[in-house]
């Protein structure tokens, strides 16, 4: 999101001096990194109108401002997932009250100069800041001058203000100018990523991944699978079809997603797709129709895989019964 701060927009990307770095940070959101919950966005070091991540590679846009820690479904944040403070400091605004909705074109004139959302602003002293968007309505459960910790909840997940997918962006500000807290100073280099950040513990670099894979019985909707309700647990033995979605984010272009679904008589899918552009997030399907009476009774599991070259990204499972 471009990350708008209760009305003021920073765009500066700070070189931070490493002397000058004397705070650190937690993750802020409490979820399994890695398998609850991505770090699917990071701030944008491309001073033109492309954008590069600090591995010079395609996760981030156009003058993103934070870090987007994002949940794998609406299902997910529905059921709640705590915001915390990365660090110790002072609450010097909030707001709350924003509708949860997926953003549209439609919306930028509404949202004119709130596009964070329902947030967090946290005074850390000495010139740092943290700004927490997208939280859920009705979630933020402090006010301002509030001293917090570092795991103090702020709130919960949610999709308020300039948003597609669930995630809480993190915006870390130097006397109000932007810091990479994956790289302060600010000098990329490509293929050597710093080894100073700003985390206690510098979470892993994914370079992008299966968010979920599901069954169908027909080819179901990008907005039914960001949802989580587009799987089916179970399905009748005379489903017209069966299909198998693959849900991830990060893609480049020329990146390859296999599919394959295993049942009861063996293999029933396996074949691979070729990704034709970036995309931040993304979802293929491939299935068959149902050219017998009945399928075979049993369980079903369907394997996503992405790859990158030669190089396993990420996998993930999932499953149906058919009876």
């Amino acid at each position: 999101m471009r990350a708008a701060a209760f009305g003021v927009l920073m765009s500066t990307l700070a070189a931070t001096p490493l002397a000058a770095r004397d705070f650190s940070l937690d993750v802020p959101i409490e979820c399994d990194l890695g398998a609850e919950c991505f770090i699917q966005q990071y701030v944008d070091h491309d001073p033109s109108h492309d954008a590069k991540d600090f591995r010079c590679s395609t996760l981030s846009y156009d003058t993103h401002q934070g870090t987007d820690f994002a949940l794998r479904s609406l299902d997910q944040m529905r059921r709640g997932v705590n915001v915390i403070a990365a660090a110790p400091g002072t609450v010097k605004g909030t707001r709350d009250g924003m509708e949860d909705r997926l953003f549209n074109d439609e919306q930028s004139s509404q949202i004119n100069g709130r596009e964070c959302g329902n947030g967090v602003l946290i005074d850390h002293d000495d010139g740092w800041s943290t700004q927490y968007c997208h939280l859920k309505r009705g979630s933020v459960t402090v006010k301002t001058g509030d001293q917090v910790g570092p795991s103090t909840v702020l709130g919960q997940v949610g999709l308020s203000g300039r948003t597609q997918f669930p995630h809480v962006h993190m915006t870390v500000r130097k006397d109000g100018e932007v810091v990479d807290p994956f790289d302060p100073d600010g000098h990329i280099q490509c293929g050597a990523p710093s080894t100073e950040t700003l985390w206690q513990t510098p979470p892993s670099y994914r370079p992008g991944g299966v968010l979920d894979v599901g069954f169908s019985d027909r080819v179901p909707e990008f907005n039914d699978i960001k949802a989580g309700n587009a799987a089916l647990p179970q399905m009748p033995l005379d489903a017209p079809a069966i299909v198998v979605f693959g849900y991830a984010f990060g893609s480049k272009s020329g990146d390859i997603m296999h599919l394959r679904i295993d049942g009861p008589d063996g293999t029933l899918i396996d074949e691979k797709v070729e990704i034709e552009r970036n995309q931040a997030q993304f979802f293929r399907a491939l299935g068959k129709q149902r050219t017998t009476v009945n399928w075979p009774g049993g369980e079903y599991t369907g394997t996503v895989i992405l790859r990158r070259g030669q190089q396993e990204i990420s996998r993930f499972q999932g499953k149906t019964i058919i009876r």
